[in-house]
């Protein structure tokens, strides 16, 4: 099975490794993770390995690069954003962790094969299958898309369909080199494989890939004298007009696409069972149409003559409006001056403000656990606790000596917040579990990589201070109100300062079991 991010195994002239970092067999990473197996390398020098989480007993895929650091940052801020965006057409990224000689991702280990290796075994697949993995697929961007961000690695390689028909897209790329117009042409170039066995894009393939990469490695579509690719009804037969017109509008840089929720319902719409075929009569209009508007099941599968076609009734449709309008004015007194009619979506007048949106409880879409001073993260683990709705349990330090400034190691640890969207905030509480204990409240701008470089530059970057600071709080709640109502955030810090003493001798230690943000 393929478990890598470009579906296969690294070329011959790959770039040698370094072994300084190099993983075994039996080895536990962050004291969590044992490496089993070792799967394969892609070509971008990339390790990925079979792996336990012994804490929570499932398997897992580590993708590792040795050494970490700069080397390892766009894999490790790739892995930060996907982890955001949960959606059961994404493979679950776990944790991503930079140990400067070494940095690794952990993320959801699948059970079956990638779309290429699928198509390599058993050729090309029947268009209802196709259909249901694009639209798999196009859903899944449509909630990467929703946050803003682009995932910039989709094709046969990293669309992965699991022994239970589960079909996930894996391992997103942040380089700044691709956009979400791409991803959606992207789509249209997985259709294409499906269909056909060939990947379209030639020896131009889509991100910028080389000829050592997956994309570049797949067959070639059917090409004319002029270079232009042969439609999958083409090359093969069977595949119906609407799904081959579908395919080919993706691919056709003169048309822009659809937005990827627009593209994500009308897959979603084909994909029917095989033995219905009234869409073979019925398909989508072109998207060459306003795609804000739903597709009409009006069109038939005449592709562009079908277009015009209906446009050209529309043509007449409106004349005869026109004429019947102008035939009703007739009747009218002509002296009489026009009166403008109220219209529902006027804006509401005289002089009343629109009301406050009410305040409610914020969901917070990620938490994570800074911790910029430490190498070997122990205490970056449970994070999600603070946010799980039951204070009976939640995250907590190490146990510190000698003084409640985390024994002179440290100068604080805190709780990374993300809302996933700025919003007016009221305030935030925090629900500790001893009292004695010092923090305050900042906002930042940005997210970071979850490393203790990241961490590091999270920290300097946070510098507006939310209310004031609890010095030695005699409580075990701090609520902090202190927000400007005409700003927005996003990003808090709950940043600890110094630990309480657990008691008599018995160090300093401070548990954070539960965070809820107001707002509206």
């Amino acid at each position: 099975m393929t478990q890598v991010g470009e579906g296969q195994e690294a070329e011959e002239t790959s770039p040698p490794v370094v072994t300084f970092g190099a993983p075994t067999a039996g080895e536990v990473l962050a004291e969590r993770y044992e490496l089993v197996e070792h799967i394969n390398n892609d070509s971008a020098g990339r390790l990925v390995w079979r792996g336990v989480d012994v804490i929570l007993r499932r398997p897992v895929a580590v993708v590792l690069r040795y050494p970490g650091g700069d080397s390892a940052t766009e894999m490790l801020q790739a892995a930060v954003a996907a982890s955001r965006v949960i959606h059961p057409n994404l493979v679950g990224v776990y944790d991503a962790i930079d140990e400067d000689d070494r940095a690794y991702v952990v993320r959801e280990w699948v059970d079956g094969q990638s779309l290429r290796e699928l198509v390599a075994a058993d050729g090309p697949l029947d268009p209802a299958r196709a259909t249901a993995i694009g639209s798999a697929v196009a859903s899944a961007l449509a909630a990467v898309h929703a946050t803003g961000m682009v995932h910039g690695n989709v094709h046969p390689g990293t669309v992965m369909i699991s022994d239970d028909a589960r079909v996930v897209l894996a391992d997103a790329r942040t380089d700044g080199a691709d956009s979400q117009e791409n991803d959606l042409r992207a789509v249209g170039g997985v259709l294409y494989f499906a269909l056909t066995g060939h990947w379209p894009h030639g020896e131009a393939p889509l991100h910028g890939a080389t000829a050592g990469h997956g994309r570049a490695a797949l067959p070639d579509a059917v090409r004319d004298a002029g270079g232009a690719i042969a439609a999958p009804r083409q090359v093969r037969a069977g595949v119906p007009a609407y799904l081959d017109d579908l395919t080919m509008d993706l691919l056709d840089s003169e048309i822009a696409p659809p937005s990827s929720d627009v593209l994500s319902a009308e897959l979603n719409r084909l994909d029917i069972p095989a033995d219905e075929h009234f869409l073979e009569q019925a398909g989508p209009l072109r998207f060459t149409a306003d795609t804000e508007d739903e597709p009409s099941p009006l069109a038939a599968a005449g592709g562009r003559k079908v277009a015009l076609g209906i446009a050209g009734l529309l043509a007449v449709a409106l004349v005869g409006l026109l004429i019947g309008i102008s035939a009703l004015g007739d009747d009218k007194d002509p002296n009489k001056e026009p009166v403008a009619q109220p219209s529902s979506s006027a804006p509401a007048t005289g002089g009343t403000s629109a009301p406050a949106a009410p305040v409610g409880k914020l969901t917070i879409q990620d938490v994570r656990i800074i911790d910029p001073e430490s190498r070997d993260r122990a205490e970056v683990r449970d994070a999600e606790k603070v946010i799980d709705g039951n204070t009976n349990e939640g995250w907590e330090t190490a146990s510190y000596r000698n003084n409640g400034k985390f024994g002179g190691l440290k100068k604080g640890m805190g709780i990374w917040i993300d809302l996933g969207a700025p919003h007016t905030v009221k305030s935030i509480q925090a629900t500790l579990s001893s009292t004695g204990a010092s923090a305050e409240l900042r906002a930042g701008k940005r997210e970071f990589a979850s490393s203790s470089s990241g961490d590091k530059q999270l920290v300097a970057a946070y510098t507006e201070r939310i209310g004031q600071p609890f010095e030695e709080h005699d409580g075990t709640t701090m609520t902090f109100d202190g927000f400007n109502p005409e700003e927005k955030y996003q990003y808090l810090l709950f940043w600890i300062t110094e630990l309480p003493e657990k008691d008599s001798g018995g160090g300093w230690k401070l548990g954070v079991q539960e965070i809820t943000v107001q707002g509206s």
